[in-house]
């Protein structure tokens, strides 16, 4: 797909020189004949003869041709051609253009100095194609600065036009790559944000097995059941500070530290499923209506994805109370291992109808909607993808904002 692509370019680039140059040549075409039917009229020849008029022909070929090299030697064009146009009506076309191309630059000392040149070739054309009266008049004079004032103007407002277009692709090219670092940020701290929450419960499963690892060195009273009981708290203790351990590094793989707490006080236990009655009270207060459904044995699905359940519930009721305050939300948590099927799985639904915008601003900017920067919805995704899940959300047909989720598990 890509060499299309260039053949197009190329071709596109051929087209617009060939234009360009073809115009500019018939416009030194029409000032020639101009100046043949003058000398006709009138009944007077070139002060070179009437073969000059080939070979005012030839000149203006010739300066149409040095305008393939005005964008490597803009300068240097643009003084050959404005000579040149002194002796040829033909090169008048291939002068202008080259002044236009030079003024695109938009550098005044380039443009001053073309300004000599363009000035004698008036006085030189009218010395090769006398007419009955060969003094330079003022009329003269003027209709040449016009013109040389005119095709610097154009020439001058199609870089501006450039370097507008310029600055807009980079600005775009820049917006894209900030958007891109906000995502990578954005997933690696919900990265940092599981291993936090991993870790908390990690410090947990290593505490219960040094208290009891610690009862079982000291106490010499227990019985052979309490020892076997404390030995099975140990091992299973043991397992799941193991499979934490894992996620930990799994998640944590390129990701730098995370800092502990400045007061180095612990933190609290992480919010799981059975705190979402908490969390829709929390909502409640803020003014946000939440109707919560759950269905299926929440109990069992693993404190892991339950922690994970509950922060996309959380994400979904913070973008519902940002984005569309005021509107209703419904929660709806379910299991599908309590349904009869096959895998087990977690899948949450958050949606809220999307208010109408309002006009009534004078910039027709809704002030009542809190601008945000779109990420907590990326983090929730990569947590998902990092749980073996899936996570989607956008408007759905009704024109309700939907966000769900499958988180899987395995008892």
């Amino acid at each position: 797909m890509p060499l299309p692509r260039i053949a197009r370019t190329r071709r596109g680039h051929v087209w617009g020189e060939s234009w360009r140059l073809g115009l500019s040549f018939l416009f030194g075409l029409a000032i020639w004949g101009s100046v043949q039917a003058q000398l006709d009229q009138r009944h007077l020849d070139p002060t070179f003869g009437r073969g000059w008029l080939l070979v005012d022909l030839a000149i203006g070929l010739g300066s149409a041709v040095l305008l393939l090299w005005r964008r490597r030697r803009p300068l240097a064009v643009a003084l050959a051609t404005a000579l040149l146009s002194g002796l040829s009506s033909v090169a008048v076309g291939p002068s202008v253009l080259a002044l236009v191309s030079l003024s695109t630059r938009r550098r005044w000392r380039e443009i001053a100095v073309v300004a000599v040149p363009w000035m004698l070739a008036g006085w030189g054309h009218a010395f090769v194609y006398p007419t009955e009266d060969q003094a330079i008049t003022l009329p003269n004079v003027i209709i040449g600065l016009l013109s040389y004032a005119v095709s610097v103007a154009i020439g001058w407002a199609i870089g501006e036009r450039r370097a507008f277009v310029a600055s807009l692709h980079e600005r775009a090219l820049t917006a894209e790559r900030e958007q891109a670092m906000r995502v990578v940020q954005a997933k690696v701290a919900e990265r940092a944000r599981i291993a936090r929450e991993m870790h908390d419960v990690l410090a947990h499963r290593i505490s219960l097995v040094a208290m009891h690892s610690g009862a079982l060195a000291y106490r010499t009273d227990l019985t052979p059941e309490q020892v076997s009981e404390t030995a099975e708290v140990i091992r299973e203790s043991a397992n799941q500070a193991l499979t934490e351990l894992r996620t930990v590094l799994g998640v944590l793989r390129d990701v730098p530290g995370v800092d502990a707490p400045a007061d180095g006080s612990p933190e609290p236990p992480q919010p799981t499923l059975d705190d979402l009655d908490t969390l829709a009270d929390e909502a409640r207060s803020g003014g946000t209506t939440v109707s919560l459904d759950r269905s299926g044995t929440l109990e069992a699905v693993p404190e892991q994805v339950s922690r994970s359940a509950y922060r996309i519930v959380q994400e979904g009721l913070t973008n519902a109370r940002k984005h569309a305050p005021g509107a209703s939300v419904r929660v709806s948590v379910a299991t599908s291992a309590d349904a009869g099927l096959d895998d087990e799985t977690v899948r949450i639904t958050v949606r809220n109808s999307v208010p109408r915008a309002r006009t009534d601003a004078a910039d027709g900017i809704r002030p009542d909607v809190t601008v945000g920067s779109g990420l907590g919805l990326l983090g929730l995704t990569e947590r998902a993808v990092l749980a073996g899940g899936e996570l989607t959300y956008g408007p759905d047909r009704a024109g309700d904002f939907v966000l769900t989720a499958r988180l899987p598990w395995s008892r």
